[in-house]
């Protein structure tokens, strides 16, 4: 006779979508249910997809052990607790983990794979991560964070050239839109596995810039490094890529960069306001920080520096 137990289930910390997860624990057996009331499609569905995607090109990411669509949940894969995150913040050799990470960067960069079958048994095709998504990403700044930190004249003038200045960086962007973007690639969404490195919180995957992931790893608003780590890990990244084209790759990183920090400090912004999950407001000062490292640097950048001083002197 087996000796089985009750399932023994636990809500444990989520991130900042509008999912909910617990560890489901059933003898020595272990997953995690992911649920999702609100853009189940997105966060299930989709979910599931990518990392479907992901494992056939032999990249780790939780598998499907059962759906249950209609109640709202998927129960997947459990890849334990221990984020690149947690692991980077007791090591002193950071550059040799970062290195790690790249190599696994470079593999999803190499993912050719655009189409699969969902769940449902329904082909899921990759978005492009076209200009009109990325500058409606940059807007979340001014729908969230300006609108509380402006009166309605300055608002108003602000918006207008705000606009204008984030179309333009757009334009010049020079790489083409042609890799697989994880599109939330850094230390926290990274876990430290049996197998190796597994990749989480991939639904909102999309095909883009190459230098998009790069930027989000290395200017990351969650996990502070030196300037002379983030020009490691930089320098590493292109020594694995000898056919970057590195000036077209260097404007583009930067662009990126800055207006994904843009968008950072809307989001949690509305999430403080929101969703009251006023934490994450701790984090926008070294947004900043990153926007204006990166802002400092390159001249096309003037015109929104200008702007960002005249409006916020104290940021």
């Amino acid at each position: 006779m087996k000796n089985t137990q009750k399932p023994y289930i636990r809500e444990i910390k989520g991130d900042a979508s509008f999912r909910k997860f617990y560890r489901k624990k059933e003898n020595k057996f272990s997953s995690i249910i992911v649920k999702a009331y609100r853009e189940k499609n997105q966060n299930l569905l989709i979910y599931d997809s990518i990392n479907k995607i992901l494992n056939k090109n032999k990249v780790f990411a939780p598998r499907l052990y059962n759906e249950k669509y209609t109640n709202n949940f998927i129960e997947i894969e459990d890849f334990g607790d221990e984020t690149f995150y947690k692991l980077l913040k007791k090591k002193t050799n950071k550059l040799l983990y970062f290195k790690r990470i790249i190599e696994i960067l470079n593999k999803i960069q190499s993912i050719k794979d655009r189409k699969i079958k969902n769940f449902k048994n329904k082909n899921y095709t990759i978005p492009k991560y076209n200009r009109k998504i990325l500058i409606e990403e940059a807007n979340l700044f001014c729908n969230w964070y300006i609108k509380k930190r402006l009166k309605k004249k300055e608002k108003i003038s602000f918006i207008k050239r705000f606009k204008k200045i984030i179309k333009k960086l757009s334009l010049n962007l020079q790489l083409k839109n042609n890799v697989f973007v994880h599109r939330d690639f850094h230390v926290s969404n990274l876990m430290l596995i049996k197998k190796g490195i597994g990749v989480i919180d991939s639904q909102d995957a999309l095909i883009g810039n190459k230098a998009y992931d790069l930027s989000s790893l290395i200017d990351d608003v969650r996990f502070q490094t030196s300037n002379s780590l983030k020009k490691k890990i930089y320098n590493y990244y292109l020594d694995t890529n000898k056919k970057i084209n590195r000036k077209k790759f260097k404007n583009d990183f930067e662009i990126l960069s800055v207006l994904r920090n843009l968008k950072i400090i809307g989001i949690f912004t509305r999430l403080a306001i929101r969703d009251n999950k006023r934490d994450y407001l701790k984090l926008i000062p070294y947004a900043w920080k990153l926007i204006d490292l990166r802002i400092n640097q390159n001249r096309i950048f003037d015109d929104l520096s200008i702007l960002l001083k005249q409006f916020f002197r104290k940021k």
